[in-house]
């Protein structure tokens, strides 16, 4: 048994690409630069060890259960060595461990809240700067990229494709469909319709990441939206 694609997935988008060691926030995806390729250096911690010996190991477990998303935390790779060091057994718990990967995902859920009470303004600039992170992920990233184009066999340039769909579009995505649902009375009938363009195709994406539906069944990004956010920031709303 191996860990399945959609545990990989869940895992990632959870912890929105960063190590969910406790006072740790490192990024797990590295972009290219001074000449080295991008490249991810996250790794899937057990929680409860995968192997007899292992620290935490769980003989009651199957091995479905111990490579399921439920037994695993994400981490830099100071910190999975750092928990799994046998003398540290009696520090990392099974408990402990649960509660810091819980505790990491609650962080990044309200690092997606809408805080206060802001203008139009306020909301279309924070869309607008998201949309430009996704944009330079997929343009530096994606299949049509650069990079992708000159190695489309390279498996490591598709890696860090995948981890910046779940550390990046995905995390960007959830936090510009919280403000425009938490914010609509901000906006005129105007804007109902690429609002709910975008709400669908953020929700399709989702689902795709996470393989809970085929490619063909994504909604593609709205046109229409990202033309009226654009509009709205260069008009300076």
């Amino acid at each position: 048994m191996t860990i399945t694609s959609k545990s990989v997935k869940l895992l990632w988008a959870g912890a929105a690409g960063r190590c969910s060691f406790e006072v740790c926030w490192e990024r797990l995806c590295q972009p290219e630069a001074d000449g080295v390729n991008p490249y991810t250096l996250g790794e899937m911690a057990h929680i409860c060890g995968d192997k007899p010996g292992a620290n935490r190991y769980d003989e009651n477990q199957t091995q479905a259960e111990r490579d399921d998303y439920t037994n695993l935390v994400l981490l830099c790779p100071t910190h999975h060595t750092l928990i799994d060091r046998p003398e540290n057994e009696e520090v990392f718990t099974v408990a402990k461990l649960k509660a810091m990967k819980t505790a990491h995902e609650v962080k990044v859920l309200k690092r997606l809240d809408v805080v206060g009470k802001p203008t139009a303004g306020d909301i279309v600039k924070g869309i607008h700067t998201l949309l430009e992170e996704n944009y330079q992920s997929w343009k530096t990233y994606g299949p049509l990229s650069d990079i992708a184009r000159k190695e489309p066999e390279n498996e490591a340039v598709h890696a860090i494709w995948v981890s910046e769909r779940l550390s990046t579009i995905v995390p960007n995505n959830r936090e510009i469909s919280n403000m425009l649902i938490a914010n609509r009375n901000l906006f005129d009938s105007v804007s109902r319709k690429p609002i709910a363009a975008f709400l669908l195709h953020a929700r399709s994406y989702e689902s795709w990441v996470n393989d809970e539906i085929p490619y063909s069944g994504v909604l593609r990004f709205p046109v229409e939206f990202g033309d009226w956010i654009r509009g709205l920031a260069d008009g300076g709303i």
